[in-house]
């Protein structure tokens, strides 16, 4: 038999349980609205932009051009140019949980070894001859890898680091989307040699295996 003390408790934490299950089910991870385009002018800071005032939102909101432009690949060293339509771009993408890129290579380019923190992508070759690849987690790092051709459609896992090579002697050209209305991007010799401050030497070098000197050189470059 229960003691009134016990029953007590129970009755609290019965109470208790109740108000988390109403909480829990106040909550709802759908749109509750048509759109949400980003109010770039917000001093509010939110995980993603707030709202514009859906009465002065326009056609322009939704709208940008130029995707039928190639990317200059010529003033980049690795031979490659990412055209981004994020929500930075198209403010009407806000909260809808993806994003689009165009990416030119030039023959032999390449689009750098590199993760998107927030989104799976998926690529689809327009033009040209690409050889794709992504590698797995610690400890497996398995790499797998294919020769893409046009029409061929690829797909990078959230978070993996992925690369591009374009293997033909004409330019390329693919199409990719992201689940992610800002994706983020991590090149992985920019972030690592490229730290702002740097990365201590002593602990690269272990890391990588080099010594300080290469190091430091590889540094200067980023």
């Amino acid at each position: 038999m229960v003691s009134s003390s016990g029953s007590r408790v129970l009755f609290i934490c019965f109470v208790i349980t109740t108000m988390t299950c109403f909480v829990a089910m106040a909550t709802d991870n759908n749109p509750l609205q048509d759109f949400c385009v980003a109010d770039e002018n917000s001093p509010v800071l939110v995980n993603g932009l707030v709202c514009k005032d859906p009465k002065v939102v326009t056609e322009n909101d939704f709208f940008t051009w130029g995707l039928n432009v190639a990317g200059d690949t010529l003033s980049n060293k690795v031979g490659s140019n990412v055209t981004t339509v994020n929500v930075a771009r198209i403010p009407g993408l806000n909260t809808l949980g993806i994003s689009l890129v165009r990416i030119d290579f030039a023959p032999w380019g390449i689009n750098a070894p590199h993760t998107h923190p927030r989104a799976t992508e998926i690529l689809t070759v327009i033009k040209g001859t690409l050889r794709v690849g992504f590698v797995t987690s610690n400890t497996e790092n398995r790499h797998i890898t294919k020769v893409l051709n046009e029409g061929d459609v690829f797909v990078f896992p959230e978070g993996l680091i992925h690369y591009q090579q374009n293997i033909g002697h004409d330019n390329a050209v693919v199409i990719a989307a992201l689940s992610s209305q800002n994706p983020g991007v991590i090149t992985i010799a920019n972030a690592v040699f490229g730290a702002n401050p740097d990365i201590s030497a002593d602990i690269l070098s272990k890391a990588f295996q080099l010594n300080k000197n290469t190091v430091q050189e590889l540094q200067a470059r980023f």
